[in-house]
């Protein structure tokens, strides 16, 4: 799905106050566009060009479209769950407009408020194994809680069990593109950045914003480009 056509559907989302039709697959067309240029931006040999920018610039658009069509809709829904709720009128044919995400999201959190309200209005007794409604036990994010993990560390499933990569991110956005080299598996070192630049992708498929003075890991390669530059000074302390 086109960078245009996710921006024909936000224009429609925000110019009215009800869930409009939406491709059931628009996410996941979405994420297969954002696959499909970062496979582009790795394919330029130089990937500080122009062309190669402009692409970089395409992936950043998409993904901040996607995000603003998921903020706008899930608001829209949980508006028709409190409405649900209350036993209020509301419109069911946007009910039919949403994607299978979204009305598997509906109907959870239907499913929350009518338990919440039975306890506190009725008094009913909470079901045993009530605390994680989502599937008993707890999450990895819960796990991750009570194991100290720091709040927004990447947290991932390595043989059933949560594990985190331990990595801060100081600058850039991280994030995974279907089809795109995993972050984990390309060595990094230690640089400063000597002058601002432009935001660009790595060859890990992150969006790096670099600021002078800036204390950052990047990519090996990317650092051999940017040091032969005079933008950036490796100073890993040991190799």
């Amino acid at each position: 799905m086109k960078l245009d056509d996710l921006r024909s559907i936000l224009l429609s989302e925000r110019e009215t106050g009800r869930l409009t039709a939406v491709p059931p697959d628009i996410f996941e067309k979405g994420h297969a566009e954002l696959a499909a240029i970062t496979q582009k931006v790795y394919a330029f040999e130089d990937p500080f060009s122009d062309e190669a920018r402009l692409q970089i610039d395409e992936t950043l658009a998409i993904r901040e479209t996607l995000e603003d069509i998921f903020s706008i809709r899930s608001r829209k829904i949980l508006a028709l769950t409190i409405m649900h709720a209350e036993g209020t009128y509301y419109d069911r044919e946007e009910v039919k407009r949403m994607i299978p995400p979204e009305k598997e999201m509906f109907e959870q959190i239907t499913s929350a408020i009518e338990t919440c309200r039975n306890v506190a209005l009725l008094n009913v007794p909470r079901a045993p194994g009530a605390h994680h409604p989502a599937g008993g036990a707890g999450t990895a994010v819960d796990e991750a809680a009570g194991a100290g993990i720091p709040t927004g560390t990447e947290i991932m499933e390595q043989d059933g069990e949560p594990a985190y990569d331990g990595e801060e991110q100081v600058s850039g956005e991280r994030y995974a593109v279907p089809g795109s080299p995993s972050p984990l598996h390309h060595p990094c070192v230690l640089v400063r950045v000597l002058e601002d630049m432009d935001s660009f992708m790595g060859v890990d498929g992150r969006i790096y914003t670099l600021s002078k003075g800036d204390i950052v890991t990047l990519p090996e390669r990317n650092a051999a480009v940017l040091s032969e530059r005079n933008i950036v000074l490796n100073i890993n302390l040991c190799k």
